[in-house]
């Protein structure tokens, strides 16, 4: 097997299936500070990735640096409509909230609700098996970093995944076997993104563009304002070193992996 492949789908495997299993055991024991400290870090992780390693990659190769602004700003604005299409964001439901529905129809609402996050979820851990792919054929320094950067984030999204599926009806083993199903789908991802972009070597660069465009918007849109909730000085300093700590990892290992 070529080694790059192996690295690939050894990546894919600990992206998807090793954090959804530390979000299993998260979630369950409910360690909600362990988790809330899991965001900030990956905030920095996520941000000094896509900007000193994934963007940087991706400009210093022969295309047209306006065709991948073109393409960064059409990642940008995707990643906005599927979030607008209920894909990428958990839809919470909640018997007797303000809503004035009869008896029952939030449950079922719920319900559907988790199987909309099992297809999103497979969806997105389909295309980060790709991008970690794209990673892997530039550099193997930048697969690791890009490996994580999904790998950081995945962990908090996965167990927002285990509270809306067990408040839609799952137990937790079916919960776990559901998800478990739906983050393999980064290893089909990533074996499909090696043989496509193997032979394609010009749309390497565009993938580390979308890569980087996901990593934003995640750390802007859906990271960042769950941070914004806690307000006291203490915890917002917590968050601040956590950010920091994230961006120096990346740092220290660029100095050590970066070949440029």
């Amino acid at each position: 097997m070529d080694p790059v492949l192996f690295y690939i789908l050894l990546a894919a495997f600990i992206s998807g299936v090793v954090s959804l299993t530390a979000a299993a055991l998260f979630s369950f024991a409910l360690l909600t500070k362990i988790v809330e400290r899991m965001v900030s870090l990956s905030v920095g992780i996520m941000l000094s990735t896509a900007f000193l390693h994934s963007l940087p990659e991706a400009f210093e190769s022969q295309v047209d640096p306006h065709r991948l602004f073109l393409t960064l700003l059409a990642g940008l604005l995707g990643f906005f409509l599927l979030e607008k299409l209920a894909i990428l964001r958990h839809c919470h439901h909640h018997e007797h909230d303000c809503c004035h529905h009869h008896h029952g129809h939030d449950a079922r609402q719920a319900g559907k609700s988790g199987w909309m996050i099992l297809i999103g979820d497979g969806f997105h851990n389909f295309t980060d098996g790709i991008l970690i792919a794209a990673a892997f054929l530039v550099d193997t320094k930048l697969g690791i970093m890009t490996s994580l950067a999904v790998f950081a984030h995945e962990i908090p999204q996965e167990v927002g995944d285990f509270i809306v599926l067990q408040n839609a009806g799952f137990s937790r083993k079916r919960a776990y076997v559901y998800n478990l199903i739906s983050s393999l789908m980064a290893l089909l991802g990533g074996l499909l993104g090696y043989f496509a972009l193997a032979n394609a070597s010009g749309l390497i660069p565009y993938a580390l563009v979308l890569a980087s465009s996901g990593f934003i918007y995640i750390a802007v849109s859906d990271l960042m304002p769950q941070m914004q909730r806690h307000i006291s000085w203490r915890e917002s300093g917590t968050q601040v070193m956590l950010i920091a700590l994230g961006v120096l990892i990346v740092f220290l290992l660029t100095g050590h992996l970066h070949s440029h």
